[in-house]
């Protein structure tokens, strides 16, 4: 019982050593498939290997101007931040701590909420004040100042008052409403 497989194999007679040892018949070569030759490209066509070696560089370098693109924008969209905040940071902001009149106005399509006292809130309402978001806060800046950050990056002004639009008084209301 302890015999292997193979010595069983042996003593039956099934198969002999000299027949295992025997080269094969045909060449290694001879039993795979053989490849078709390719044939040359013809003129104006280019070979696979070639289109997909363009399509990707093609491809890398959209992806790299897309990439510098963007880099461009945020390196512009920084410069633009810092100088509307060194206008705010030299003294322009008129916000006050204990202002209790509410000045509302819609910005990035809601409704908006700033605190001015009375004279502010005047001022506000014949366009010689301005209301600036920055910072997810909104600051209460003089006319020039706000007319200078609207040139810069107007997206940052959320309330300018037109002065000829103030002083026509239409505020879309009827006169004759009674409250």
């Amino acid at each position: 019982m302890a015999d292997s497989l193979r010595d069983q194999l042996l003593k039956s007679g099934i198969v002999t050593l000299a027949a295992r040892k025997a080269p094969p018949d045909k060449p290694a070569a001879a039993r795979k498939p053989a490849r078709k030759p390719q044939k040359p490209p013809k003129a104006g066509e280019i070979d696979l290997a070639k289109a997909y070696a363009l399509r990707s560089q093609m491809q890398d370098r959209e992806r790299q101007q897309a990439e510098r693109a963007a880099a461009e924008q945020a390196r512009l969209r920084r410069e633009r931040k810092a100088r509307i905040q060194e206008l705010l940071a030299a003294g322009n902001v008129l916000n006050k701590a204990g202002a209790e009149h509410p000045r509302h106005f819609e910005y990035a399509g809601k409704i908006r909420r700033v605190y001015v006292d009375a004279e502010q809130l005047r001022a506000l309402n014949r366009g010689e004040l301005g209301i600036v978001q920055q910072g997810g806060r909104y600051l209460v800046v003089s006319g020039d100042v706000a007319r200078q950050i609207q040139a810069i990056d107007a997206h940052h002004l959320a309330l300018l008052v037109d002065p000829a639009e103030a002083a026509a008084g239409d505020d879309g209301v009827p006169d004759d409403l009674m409250w």
